[in-house]
């Protein structure tokens, strides 16, 4: 009898379990199409942004124009703005990027520290001892653009007053709804290298040279970041709805062991007290 009794309240666990995670997984997958239609928004503009800047850093009158931030030195130091979020539940895909930056940063022959964006990444790095120059929680799943712009400056000014030498950004690339790779990439200094794929056109510009690169290049990192941190949204997003799925299906795949063993249960317990029965009918 206590065993069936054990084995029920592991089913009412069990069904309670499934009911969260069946709630969860709607929530992420309502989130899902949200985070992807602002992923999908961003894309166009950090690519409008990295076309128009590599056509402006041909022409010969911005060639001569030493900006900070497309000027490469010597690295000394490094930084990197590690994008994580704030809470699990998705697949390790948190603990997936967390390693992919501390692989990185133990490659490196010269100090590293970290700008940290979402409490999974900070709260990793903290255990790991490393450098935290700057914490970002609490980012909202419908990111605005003003609020990357202290992440934006932060890793700006360090880098033009010469702090820093490199930025790397490392996030959670979104590929589909079950594919998300961890990623780290170059941000800073901005590499205008390349052939741009739009045909040759004569700029006139207005007011300056000099003002117009500034203004494009601190757009062009904001961008970067923020395009950034929409891909990690949405890698998060998708990857909690596939986790949650399947932690629905084990859950209830559970419920029917024990389903299973409860009516075994009550099965020898009935034909116990058969037994007892007949034997003092028989006595």
């Amino acid at each position: 009898m206590n065993n069936i009794r054990t084995i029920k309240r592991r089913i009412r666990g069990a069904q309670q379990t499934a009911r969260i995670t069946r709630a969860m997984e709607l929530i992420a997958s309502s989130k899902v199409k949200k985070a992807q239609s602002l992923d999908l928004g961003g894309k166009p503009i950090a690519d409008i942004i990295r076309r128009v800047l590599m056509d402006m850093a041909s022409l010969p009158e911005v060639q001569e124009i030493k900006h900070p931030l497309l000027l490469s030195r010597p690295v000394a130091n490094i930084a990197v703005v590690h994008i994580t979020p704030d809470r699990g539940l998705c697949g390790g895909l948190d603990v997936r990027v967390n390693h992919l930056t501390a692989d990185f940063n133990l490659k490196q022959k010269v100090p590293v520290s970290i700008v940290g964006v979402g409490r999974q990444g900070i709260n990793f790095m903290s255990r790991w001892h490393r450098d935290l120059r700057a914490e970002f929680t609490q980012m909202s799943d419908q990111i605005r653009f003003a609020d990357v712009r202290p992440i934006s400056r932060i890793i700006i000014d360090d880098y033009t007053r010469g702090f820093v030498d490199t930025v790397y950004l490392a996030y959670a690339n979104f590929i589909s709804t079950f594919v998300q790779e961890p990623v780290i990439q170059q941000l800073l200094p901005v590499e205008t290298v390349g052939t741009s794929q739009t045909t040759p056109v004569d700029f006139i510009i207005e007011p300056s040279p000099e003002a117009i690169l500034n203004e494009l290049a601190r757009r062009f990192v904001e961008v970067e970041v923020y395009h950034a941190i929409l891909e990690s949204i949405a890698s998060v997003q998708s990857a909690r709805t596939v986790a949650m799925r399947n932690a629905t299906d084990s859950a209830y795949d559970f419920i029917d062991r024990l389903t299973v063993s409860y009516n075994k249960a009550r099965q020898e317990a009935i034909t116990e007290e058969l037994l007892d029965i007949t034997a003092a009918a028989i006595e």
